[in-house]
C-alpha cells in the first residue's frame, strides 16, 4: 500500500481519483447513512443536555470515515467498534429502536442497562459491544479474526479504533500478531485529530500512523478520511487482500471530530477555533453532497427532503422509547447461571425490599421464593 494519501473527491466536490465499483443507488444510500449519522447526533446531545439520556460520544464530521469505510464490509463481516462507529451499526442493520433503547439503557436495551448509553452492541450484524477502555477491542477481534480463519470461514474483521489507541498495548500486540497469522482483518484508524484533549501531533515521532503496522508486517494506507469514496475504495481493497488470503492492512483515515470527545468534554479548553474552523470548510457531507447534485444522483433540495424523512423517523423512535419502562432489577442478577443461586437471590431479596420502601421498585421486580 502507498504512504500517499488516497483522495477520490476534492474538498470542492470534484472527481480526482478513480471512482469505486458502486451502483448509483448505493451511492446515494451512502449519503442518507452519513446523513442520519449528522441528524441523530445532533437529537442525541440535546437529549444529554436536557437530561434524558446520559451521555453521548458524537461522530459529527467523521461521518465519511465511519460509513464509507464501514460499507466495504460484506454483512457477514464484523465490525469492531472504538466508540464512534454506531451510525455504521445502524448501516449495517442495527435497528433504530434498539440503538435509542440503548441510549436510554430502558427495558428494551439489549444489553440490560449493563453498559452506560452510546455503547452498542448487535448480535444480528457481528457488531460486539465495545469498551470504553481504550484499545481493547484490538487484539479481541484479531483474536476473533484468527479463529475464522482456522475455521475456513470467508470473513473479514473490520477493527475500528481512534488515533490515541495507538499508544495502547492492545494496538501493538494486536497488530503483532495478525502480521504473524495473516489474520482476515483490516484495521481502521480513524486519526480525528484528538485523543480526547491531546494532539495527534503529541503522541508520536512516526511521520504517519500508517507507518505503525511495517514493524509487524502490515501494510499501512492513510487516506483522505472526509472523501467518502477514498474511505470506501481503501476499504475495497484492503478487505480483498484480507478474504483472499494476503493478511491484515492498516487504514488511517485523517479526519476531524468537530465536537467535543463526549458530551462531557469541553474541547474549547484545548482546541483552536481557527483549527476547529477550518475543518468546518471540509464538511465531509457538504463535499459529497456537492458531487452526488454534480452526477445528477442528488437533486438541490434532495438533502433538506431526506433530513425531513430522517428526523421524523429518529423523533418517532425517540417518544416510543422515552415512554418504556425501565430495565427490571432482576436482570441484576440473571445471566451468570443458569438459575440464579441462593446466595444471589438473598442478597436481590434485601436489596428489592430497599427499593420498595424508598419507592424505586417497578410492577415485576418482586423478591424470590427462597
Amino acid at each position: 500500500m502507498s504512504s500517499a494519501t488516497l483522495q477520490i473527491l476534492s474538498e470542492d466536490g470534484r472527481l480526482v481519483g478513480d471512482r469505486p465499483d458502486v451502483s448509483s443507488e448505493e451511492l446515494v444510500g451512502l449519503f442518507r447513512h452519513m446523513l442520519r449519522v449528522r441528524v441523530l447526533d445532533g437529537r442525541m446531545l440535546k437529549l444529554q443536555r436536557a437530561g434524558r439520556v446520559g451521555f453521548v460520544g458524537t461522530a459529527t464530521g467523521l461521518e465519511a470515515a465511519i460509513c464509507g469505510s464501514a460499507s466495504g464490509l460484506r454483512p457477514a463481516d464484523w465490525l469492531w467498534s472504538g466508540l464512534r462507529e454506531g451510525g455504521a451499526a445502524l448501516m449495517r442493520g442495527l435497528p433504530l429502536s434498539e440503538y435509542v433503547a440503548q441510549m436510554y439503557c430502558n427495558a428494551n436495551d439489549t444489553a440490560k442497562g449493563r453498559q452506560m448509553c452510546n455503547h452498542f452492541q448487535h448480535k444480528g450484524t457481528h457488531y460486539p459491544s465495545w469498551s470504553s477502555v481504550i484499545g481493547t477491542q484490538i487484539p479481541h477481534g484479531v483474536g476473533a479474526a484468527f479463529a475464522s480463519k482456522q475455521r475456513g470461514e470467508d470473513v473479514v474483521h473490520g477493527i475500528y479504533f481512534g488515533d490515541g489507541a495507538t499508544s495502547s498495548n492492545g494496538f501493538h500486540s494486536g497488530l503483532n500478531f495478525a502480521g504473524v497469522w495473516r489474520a482476515p482483518a483490516v484495521f481502521v484508524c480513524i486519526d480525528n485529530g484528538w485523543a480526547i484533549s491531546v494532539s495527534s501531533q503529541q503522541q508520536t515521532a512516526a511521520d504517519s500512523y500508517a507507518d505503525k503496522g511495517r514493524a509487524y508486517g502490515v501494510p499501512g494506507q492513510i487516506v483522505d478520511g472526509n472523501d467518502v469514496l477514498a474511505c470506501r475504495s481503501a476499504m475495497d481493497t484492503a478487505v480483498e487482500r484480507a478474504r483472499t488470503g494476503g493478511g491484515p492492512s492498516l487504514l488511517v483515515l485523517k479526519s476531524y471530530r468537530m465536537l467535543g470527545h463526549s458530551s462531557s468534554d469541553d474541547p474549547t479548553k484545548y482546541r483552536d477555533a481557527q483549527e476547529v474552523d477550518a475543518w468546518a470548510a471540509r464538511d465531509p457531507l457538504v463535499r459529497y453532497e456537492a458531487w452526488l447534485v454534480g452526477q445528477g444522483l442528488l437533486a438541490q433540495a434532495g438533502r433538506a427532503r431526506i433530513e425531513a424523512e430522517l428526523l421524523e423517523e429518529i423523533d418517532t423512535v425517540i417518544h416510543e422509547q422515552e415512554a418504556a419502562p425501565p430495565m427490571a432489577l432482576k436482570t441484576l442478577v440473571e445471566d451468570v447461571y443458569s438459575s440464579v443461586p441462593q446466595h444471589l437471590r438473598r442478597q436481590y431479596n434485601d436489596f428489592i425490599r430497599i427499593a420498595e420502601r424508598l419507592g424505586n421498585a417497578q410492577p415485576g421486580d418482586g423478591a424470590f421464593p427462597l
